[in-house]
């Protein structure tokens, strides 16, 4: 009875030692590392925020290259709420023909959030892409579902498309250069900017200066010469 015992002991025994094993390289093979971002991407839905989360440039650097032909492709997405042609219905969403420069919630016969309708102002270039981008995040408590636009070309080419259904705005004029603002004042007010020479105003040297009559020395290099005649000056006295 003992050896039998004992055996089905062993046996168990074994049997733990092989499952235990068989645990261990199981959990090796398929070991899985937490991804660095989770969930899932879904297509059609832009990811918040954009690219690499540089600094974006205003929309009205994107309208002047915009492609209304584009736009419309881009509208096919907007297309199950939304109707666009002259007279169409209202759907899930208003419809948009005409939107372009329109007051913001006031195409008549559609229920807008409060929060849309509290917004007021009218749809421009700026306002359109702030919307297309986040909805939620231009009238927080907005009905409208849609994630938003992250591509500001894609704003800029859908927006051509629209404005080109019944509105017919003006494109706004592109942003100065941001790079230099003293010198974008300046082509705006057509003047040098500071520490510019203009086009007629000479560039002289110490010699050519200290030739020029007193009370009129002028040039770059003025003020070192009038120091030296200063100095002339209170050595003779």
């Amino acid at each position: 009875m003992d050896n039998r015992t004992n055996t089905i002991a062993g046996w168990v025994l074994g049997a733990g030692i092989v499952a235990l094993g068989a645990s261990i390289v199981t959990g090796e093979v398929f070991k899985a590392e937490r991804p660095e971002k989770m969930g899932y991407p879904i297509e059609g839905v832009e990811v918040e925020g954009g690219e690499g989360g540089a600094e974006e440039q205003p929309i009205a650097a994107f309208m002047a290259s915009a492609d209304a032909a584009a736009g419309e492709g881009v509208f096919k997405k907007c297309a199950a709420c939304h109707t666009i042609t002259p007279g169409g219905a209202n759907g899930l969403g208003p419809n948009l023909h005409g939107i372009m420069g329109a007051p913001i919630a006031g195409k008549p016969g559609f229920a807008y959030s409060e929060a849309l309708k509290s917004k007021g102002g009218t749809w421009t270039w700026d306002n359109m892409s702030a919307w297309l981008k986040s909805p939620k995040g231009f009238a927080n408590g907005t009905k409208m579902t849609f994630a938003g636009l992250g591509k500001p070309e894609d704003r800029a080419n859908l927006m051509a498309y629209m404005n080109a259904q019944g509105s017919n705005m003006p494109l706004p004029p592109p942003p100065a250069a941001a790079g230099d603002p003293a010198a974008a004042a300046a082509e705006k007010a057509d003047q040098p900017a500071a520490g510019d020479k203009g086009e007629t105003e000479p560039v002289l040297t110490e010699g050519q200066a200290a030739k020029q009559p007193v009370g009129r020395v002028m040039g770059e290099g003025a003020p070192a010469t009038a120091g030296r005649e200063e100095q002339a000056k209170t050595k003779a006295e």
